[in-house]
């Protein structure tokens, strides 16, 4: 038996105000916690000793903070809320508007709950069973439902105003967690159960946008302010160096620290007055803030120590080819049922002996059509690899990534001068290409 609990922590949307934050560190730390991590679903996760927990639990209900332990389910409603202003402007989408959504769930979902804006890729759009996508109507959100242990989506044919997000959530909900004895919900069922007077036909199509990750470490400009984007190899935060990052913020009247799907943290809002204290800090604590891009964009499963050293041994590969990755999400999964946002996924599983007996492990190499992570239709590029090959042949099937880019680069260009588009070449020259 493990010495441990697996405590989770949901911050709506993945905001944390700097006093709840402070408050929850400060309890963790008094129970002989010192390091916590993020999750992908903007989650914060430590481990607590089990001597301790009785005590964490009459603290955190005194203190009126909920926490998960050793279960994850009421997984956080995940959101691109750290997004805007940063990475993305200029449409109807404002921090305003996705705050006043989380305020209208007064529980917290048990189905995974995205909240996305179209026009970004900074976080994934239908990693969750609820996908809320923006539209090009301002206040009105596209609906994609994913059934639980199924990986297809379905669009519902309207779209939902702001305001009714929480509301119909909680009548999904209601509709697909049915008890085991229960026939499982079709997705017909959920759409003519899902009614409003205010809905209103959905007549664009969305089309996700292509993907490309935004640097999201470091200090960075935007109009006259910085943000500041914290990124750790080994996923831990050290409670000191968080507990003194709520201090400058409340000192400089920052209202948030934004948790990322990439188990990073950004602090928006930062003044060039203060920018010298925010440098200090990191110099005390020996903060590096610039990392290659080929280590950022990974999506590695929550809790996983042998996943986190398979990125680790991947990303050193990579540096070793110079290899270009850009326009690429990679993801490992060394469970079944994680729900990971990748372009290229590296699945570990064990090999059967005698098509029975569990034995040595190997790796699935897949990708997604396309390219983009946000995609459901998976292809496999290798099946069965063994370790010592998995660097090589995932290194291989990047080549052909780049190759497809270069190749519709090319195509492009010469859609300019023809406006022609030969669907059927561009289908051959993708086989070929992944057939080498």
């Amino acid at each position: 038996m493990r010495d441990f609990y697996t405590i989770r922590i949901n911050f709506k949307g993945g905001i944390a105000s700097p006093a709840q934050l402070k408050t929850i560190l400060e309890t963790a730390n008094e129970f002989q916690v010192y390091k916590v991590r993020f999750g992908l679903r903007q989650q914060m996760i430590f481990d607590l000793p089990r001597n301790y927990a009785k005590g964490f639990q009459q603290k955190a209900q005194s203190l009126n903070f909920s926490f998960e332990s050793d279960t994850n389910t009421k997984p956080n409603i995940v959101s691109s809320y750290v997004a805007e202003d940063v990475f993305q402007t200029g449409n109807w989408l404002t921090e305003g508007i996705y705050k006043s959504i989380f305020d209208g769930f007064t529980e917290e979902p048990q189905l995974k709950v995205n909240l996305s804006d179209a026009q970004q890729s900074f976080s994934p759009l239908f990693s969750g069973h609820l996908n809320f996508v923006s539209s090009e109507i301002p206040d009105f959100w596209h609906l994609y439902i994913r059934l639980p242990k199924t990986n297809k989506v379905y669009p519902f044919q309207k779209l939902i105003p702001s305001a009714e997000i929480p509301s119909v959530c909680q009548v999904i909900e209601k509709l697909i967690l049915k008890s085991d004895n229960q026939e499982q919900v079709g997705i017909n069922d959920v759409f003519t159960k899902i009614s409003s007077k205010n809905f209103i036909s959905d007549e664009t199509p969305f089309t996700p946008p292509a993907f490309s990750l935004p640097y999201y470490e470091g200090f960075n400009r935007y109009g006259n302010k910085t943000w500041l984007g914290i990124y750790r190899r080994n996923e831990l935060f050290s409670i000191d160096f968080l507990l003194e990052i709520c201090e400058l913020c409340e000192q400089n009247k920052i209202e948030e620290v934004c948790l990322t799907p990439w188990k990073s943290i950004i602090i928006k809002g930062i003044g060039e007055e203060s920018r010298n204290d925010w440098s200090n800090l990191l110099f005390k604590y020996n903060i590096n803030v610039r990392h290659a891009a080929n280590e950022l964009n990974w999506q590695v499963e929550d809790d996983s120590e042998d996943a986190l050293q398979l990125k680790l041994d991947l990303v050193k590969a990579f540096d070793e080819h110079d290899l270009r990755t850009f326009g690429i999400c990679f993801g490992i999964k060394t469970r079944p049922k994680t729900e990971v946002y990748a372009s290229i996924m590296v699945r570990r599983r064990r090999s059967k002996l005698l098509k029975v007996i569990p034995f040595h492990y190997v790796y699935d190499i897949s990708y997604t059509e396309d390219f983009n992570p946000n995609g459901r239709t998976k292809k496999y590029f290798y099946k069965g690899a063994w370790g010592v090959i998995l660097a090589e042949q995932l290194r291989r099937c990047v080549l052909q990534y780049n190759k497809l880019k270069a190749a519709n680069l090319i195509k492009d260009a010469g859609m300019k001068d023809d406006h022609v588009e030969d669907e059927s070449a561009t289908s051959e020259l993708f086989d070929s290409l992944l057939l080498v």
